[in-house]
């Protein structure tokens, strides 16, 4: 603006939205917000001390609750028996690691087979299919027998007899079929035009799978991946059957010689230090890719 011949600057609203007040119509929506959460806060409490409650009532009150504290609860014996079964959980982690790795490589293979496009890799994927379709479909129990058993039955020389290596290898089979499914889902989910937006970058096939598609794809299937990954860790529990002397077997070893179940408790409480920070780690992971995708719908 130019008042007789001189500019004058217009005023800054900075000071003018700096004044602002809210209204009593605000005010009074935000008064009534606050009593509405205060109340759905005392129900809340009330509820869940009225349901726990109630629970906790009728178990300490039922006539076998002090049979069941001397044969599930016995922390003297539990504290005994704990070193034995923490070393058997280290086999459990132990399996973990290697399968985990072993199935995150043969899982990638499997579904980059299967999304695969080139003719001269069909019957590689027919043959990845039909794998898919069966190990997921059979009881990982029944794999563990099958190869636990079934192969030393074999007597082919050169393969081997440790029961933790075929519990290992059967575990790979099995989570190797639901992860590859995990993470084609996830390759599936990358839209077309990202792939002909690199091609037309002049990457190469490759190069776009590598840099383009699969990054994208690995980061949509995080929260589906920790949860296998935590299925993972409790399923090792299940290569005991071959005489593996894991956390399960150390419990069941010290079960049977006391006729206490003590030890399964124990071994039940470790299995709970490890999966349940790596379920809130699935749970926040899920939340902040829900709250990127929202943040990018809204852009």
């Amino acid at each position: 603006m130019r008042i007789n011949g001189e500019s004058t600057a217009p005023q800054s609203g900075g000071r003018a939205s700096s004044m602002w007040t809210p209204s009593q119509f605000e005010l009074n929506r935000r008064r009534i917000r606050s009593e509405q959460n205060r109340r759905n806060a005392i129900i809340a409490i009330i509820s869940t001390f009225l349901v726990l409650g109630t629970l906790a009532t009728i178990l300490i009150t039922s006539p076998g609750f002090k049979s069941l504290t001397d044969t599930f609860f016995a922390w003297s014996y539990g504290v005994e028996v704990l070193p034995k079964v923490i070393l058997g959980f280290c086999t459990n982690i132990a399996l973990t690691l290697i399968a985990g790795t072993a199935v995150s490589i043969f899982g990638l293979v499997l579904a980059l087979t299967r999304t695969s496009r080139s003719p001269a890799l069909t019957p590689f994927r027919i043959l990845a299919t039909i794998y898919v379709d069966v190990f997921r479909g059979i009881p990982m129990l029944l794999i563990i027998l099958l190869v636990g058993f079934g192969i030393p039955a074999l007597r082919l020389q050169g393969l081997t007899s440790n029961v933790l290596v075929l519990g290992t290898i059967a575990v790979v089979i099995t989570y190797t079929a639901y992860v590859a499914e995990v993470i084609r889902s996830g390759i599936l989910t990358v839209h077309p035009s990202q792939r002909a937006a690199a091609r037309s970058l002049g990457l190469s096939n490759v190069q776009t799978l590598r840099h383009v598609v699969l990054p994208q794809a690995l980061r949509r299937v995080t929260p589906p991946l920790l949860n296998d990954l935590v299925s993972l860790i409790k399923d090792t529990g299940l290569v005991s059957i071959l005489g593996v002397t894991d956390a399960i077997r150390a419990a069941q070893i010290a079960s049977s010689r006391s006729f206490n179940y003590t030890p399964y408790v124990m071994a039940a409480g470790l299995f709970l230090l490890v999966t349940i920070p790596l379920t809130r780690l699935t749970d926040h992971t899920m939340r902040k890719a829900m709250e990127r995708q929202n943040a990018q719908g809204l852009a």
